[in-house]
């Protein structure tokens, strides 16, 4: 083994240092709880964004600012010609969030960096750590806003007139906490993109694997359903004679629940959210709305899913006692990850003695943008209970370490190492 193999090898992030950070930043919008609300482009949104580029500062970096409020800070490498290595995630929070959930990933980034310099190991590529804005969209739509700006998914222009529940845009909110950057919000060469983050699921915990090898995300498919039926007195109209819109999604909820069990086990159907009216007591509801959400790791099980929903629509509608109405809102596409990075992440949980497992990302994530326009993977750590967007949401620190420790490695292998 070379020299530089051999350091490569040997460097670990300080775990006691990225569980510190963690920590400082969670105080950013602290809940009693013990989770965090720190809505994007917020006052305290700003803060935590302040924090992050004050830290990056003390470690080197440079930083800019796109259009569209993202982040990056940059450690340069000695071949300013090469494309970067990229890693990164989000800061914003759901009103009811954790310590972890994006988090992690910004500063699991920001803790290679520190770990390099720690050991003034120079890489020959330059690393950037970005903090996307808006992934979580509980302010602004869309969700994953910065980074679906930055590959082009969505338009600049559009994005920035959009506004939240009170009226105020993400252009106005930008700059009122001075993060309109001038750089534009467009993507650029990048010679591989990472992601650590917790599972926001119980797969890991439940087998007792340190490190998801996170293979893909899966295509969504969102749709908004309308039933029809009639209002009519509980008391005085019989069972049979009745067109009651709720007892039809009940039993769409059920056909909808069977989809995903046909096509296990990456599949996933749920409908989340339902309105009944008139939602009085004694009166049988007339209409009811509801959402539902399918999603499945390639185009093939998804389009089966979809006319599955159809079917089992048309089947209520044939029956004539209530009208369906469906339409799709959101087609996210099933979406691979790179095979070399996927495969790198691999290597370094060998490399560290960590045991792994493939996983499929049944949430989306900025990688799943960013494998748009540039090699991608993501590293998954155990959350407890498999527990996220939730104020509960927490992961050991050990586990958080590990995950660190294989981006770091990744990276290295991405970026190459100039000197020892």
């Amino acid at each position: 083994m070379d020299k530089v193999s051999s350091t490569q090898s040997l460097m670990r992030i300080d775990g006691k240092r990225l569980w510190g950070s963690l920590m400082d930043l969670a105080q950013i919008g602290a809940t009693k709880k013990g989770g965090v609300c720190r809505l994007a482009l917020t006052e305290l949104d700003r803060q935590g964004r302040d924090l992050f580029v004050r830290w990056a500062q003390e470690a080197g970096c440079s930083v800019r600012i796109d259009q569209i409020g993202n982040i990056f800070a940059r450690r340069e490498g000695r071949d300013a010609t090469l494309p970067p290595v990229l890693t990164g995630s989000h800061i914003d929070t759901q009103p009811t969030g954790g310590k972890f959930d994006g988090n992690y990933g910004v500063l699991a980034g920001l803790e290679v960096l520190r770990s390099l310099n720690d050991r003034n190991i120079q890489t020959r590529a330059a690393i950037e750590v970005v903090v996307w804005t808006n992934e979580e969209g509980s302010r602004f739509v869309p969700v994953m806003m910065g980074s679906g700006v930055f590959v082009d998914a969505f338009g600049l222009d559009g994005v920035l007139k959009q506004k939240d529940t009170e009226g105020l845009s993400v252009g106005d909110e930008l700059k009122k906490i001075g993060y309109a950057g001038k750089t534009p919000a467009k993507h650029f060469p990048i010679k591989a993109y990472f992601e650590a983050h917790i599972e926001q699921g119980p797969i890991l915990e439940a087998t007792d694997t340190p490190i998801g090898v996170v293979t893909g995300a899966l295509g969504q498919r969102w749709y908004d359903v309308v039933i029809a039926g009639m209002e009519a007195h509980a008391g005085p109209t019989p069972m049979d004679m009745r067109q009651d819109a709720l007892l039809a999604a009940a039993r769409l909820i059920q056909s909808v629940n069977q989809l995903a069990l046909n096509h296990a086990p990456d599949a996933r159907s749920t409908v989340g959210w339902i309105d009944a009216y008139p939602n009085s007591r004694n009166v049988i509801p007339g209409t009811v709305r509801l959402s539902v959400d399918l999603r499945a790791a390639n185009d093939h099980v998804l389009d089966q899913l979809d006319a599955g929903l159809k079917s089992a629509c048309a089947q209520l509608d044939a029956d004539g006692r209530v009208r369906m109405q469906l339409e799709q809102v959101v087609y996210f596409p099933p979406q691979p990850f790179d095979a070399d990075m996927v495969g790198a992440v691999r290597q370094a949980s060998q490399r560290l003695g960590l045991p792994s497992r493939d996983i499929v990302s049944g949430a989306g994530h900025d990688a799943v943008y960013l494998a748009r326009v540039a090699p991608a993977a993501m590293i998954f750590i155990p959350c407890k209970d498999g527990i996220s967007h939730n104020e509960i949401e927490d992961a050991l620190p050990e586990h958080i370490e590990a995950g660190g420790n294989v981006l770091l490695q990744a990276m290295l292998q991405a970026a190459g190492i100039v000197n020892v």
